[in-house]
């Protein structure tokens, strides 16, 4: 009876190590991995937004205490009345400069005022700042 008992307890371990074996090697998978991360993901999201939610809450109870402490009625915003102009729309706008394109590197025509090019150097010579900097230091 005993090693009936002991065989039932080997078993019964076996199918438990096995299943547990199971799973961690399917969590290892790219399949798994993606579960793992959209869970994560979700969780986020979720917590995300009940933030936002206590967030909107509190703005609007401080929102609230601020206009009992001025005495000021909330009332909504009346709606703009029938042929009415909003009142950006009667600001003057600001004038811009023109924007203007450098003049492209190649051959082709230029759209804009054309820049002084610089002089193109000879293949292999140095511009002056290169030569300075790659100067023999004297030590002294």
């Amino acid at each position: 009876m005993k090693r009936v008992f002991w065989l039932g307890v080997g078993v019964a371990a076996g199918v438990a190590l096995s299943r547990k074996a199971s799973e961690t090697a399917r969590q290892a998978t790219p399949a798994g991995l993606a579960s793992n991360v959209g869970d994560a993901v979700r969780e986020l999201a979720g917590a995300l937004g009940a933030f936002g939610a206590d967030v909107r809450a509190g703005m609007s109870e401080r929102e609230q205490e601020l206009n009992q402490i001025v005495q000021r009625p909330v009332t909504p915003a009346r709606p703009p009345e029938a042929g009415a102009r909003p009142a950006q729309a009667a600001r003057p706008q600001p004038q811009r400069a023109p924007q203007q394109r450098p003049a492209p590197r190649s051959g082709a025509p230029a759209t804009g005022p054309v820049r002084a090019e610089q002089p193109r150097r000879a293949q292999g010579e140095r511009s002056a700042a290169t030569r300075r900097a790659r100067a023999p230091r004297a030590e002294g």
